[in-house]
């Protein structure tokens, strides 16, 4: 009996000991590398509600500024510093409440920092946590802040944090289709962690700034490896309210370039499809404006009909079911189906997939047309990663 009392005990310290092994170590946990990198500098954050560390309780801001790090100012993204700004609203200059730092908007006036702006740092630190979309605009920003660093010679660091979206697949943005919500030509889902995504930026020299590369630097995570699963403890901006949100969204996004809402105005965002025209479907709801996810949205105070994906099943990456599902559903109103037809193809990085839908392609026909594509990213994105891959 004792013997089988001591080896259930030492199962039970090699459990414990291999899942503290495996916990996840975030970029920004890992201040035995960043303060040093950060001492007698003057510092600025791009930052928002995501940048937590310590078991998810402590914001970026409030831990260096505890190790009397001299952090100068907060440049804050799409969604604000507090992440509760509506999608596309403008983000205005603060000053926040509990430190006194002041908040510089970076979507507003100007979505790349300004000399004036980068004059008083050292160094610049992003800590921001993606979902994998290209789609996605925090990844937007960190660009022009590497093209701001470049041109000013500014360290640039970036906090390396987990990829929830973890898959690569999906259309490669085309040439003449770049803009704040593709500036890559990356798949529609890239695969990397911001920090690889950074290095790949450097590497094949997309800055435009003269010189064509920011001084870089990476605090990688330990503990992760491409394809592992993880589940965000913060929403990373307010229509991404959970996890199904998360691993629906890069298949739902491109219906905001359609006649179909996604949820906005409601309480389960990128859950939902549907649309005031009643064959959509049974499930019903109704967007209002809903502060803290969307004032303005689609079909805002009408009644829509369509689908309920809140306890769909769905192991994450991309699909074009939905999309080709609700195309085939408008029958005869087709022509108004792709109701922003420009912002459509911007969203999909190219006019292809919509005139694909047009032709009558299956998602297995259009999928055959990203290979070649998807072959020479999947090359290149090697060059690249900082942790173990699939």
């Amino acid at each position: 009996m004792r013997d089988k009392i001591l080896f259930v005990w030492l199962c039970l310290l090699i459990s414990v000991g291999t899942s503290a092994q495996e916990t996840v170590r975030l970029g920004a946990e890992r201040m035995d590398v960043l303060l040093p990198m950060l001492e007698g500098k003057r510092v600025g954050l791009v930052v928002n509600q995501t940048s937590i560390l310590d078991n998810r309780h402590t914001h970026l801001l409030d831990a260096l500024r505890a190790e009397a790090v001299d952090v100068r100012k907060v440049f804050a993204p799409e969604h604000g510093f507090r992440g509760t700004d509506d999608a596309g609203a403008t983000v205005k200059d603060s000053r926040d409440q509990r430190t006194g730092v002041p908040i510089v908007s970076i979507y507003g006036k100007n979505k790349k920092p300004t000399a004036e702006q980068l004059a008083d740092l050292d160094v610049v630190v992003f800590d921001i946590q993606d979902v994998g979309a290209r789609f996605y605009t925090y990844i937007s920003t960190m660009h022009y802040v590497m093209e701001a660093c470049a041109e000013h010679d500014k360290l640039f660091i970036v906090l390396d944090r987990p990829n929830p979206n973890d898959f690569v697949d999906g259309p490669v943005l085309r040439e003449g289709f770049t803009s704040f919500v593709g500036m890559h030509p990356i798949p529609l889902l890239h695969g990397l962690t911001v920090g690889e995504l950074a290095r790949m930026i450097n590497g094949e020299k997309w800055l435009k700034s003269n010189p064509d590369t920011c001084r870089l630097a990476v605090v990688t995570m330990e503990n992760w490896r491409h394809g592992d699963p993880y589940w965000l403890p913060v929403k990373p901006s307010p229509n991404l309210p959970n996890d199904q949100s998360i691993r629906l969204y890069p298949s739902l996004c491109l219906f905001e370039g359609t006649n179909i809402s996604v949820g906005r105005g409601t309480y389960f965002p990128f859950q939902v499809l549907g649309s005031p025209d009643e064959t959509q479907g049974s499930f019903t709801f109704r967007p209002i404006s809903l502060p803290g996810f969307d004032t303005n949205p689609l079909h805002k105070d009408k009644l829509c009909y369509g689908t309920d994906l809140r306890e769909y099943a769905f192991a994450g990456g991309f699909t074009l079911h939905f999309l080709l599902e609700y195309y085939e559903k408008a029958g005869k109103d087709k022509a108004f189906f792709f109701s922003r037809p420009q912002w459509f193809d911007l969203l999909a990085g190219s006019k292809d997939l919509r005139l694909q839908m047009i032709k009558g392609l299956t998602e297995e026909e259009i999928r055959a047309g990203w290979q070649p594509e998807l072959k020479a990213y999947k090359e290149m994105r090697k060059k690249y990663l900082l942790y173990k891959d699939y």
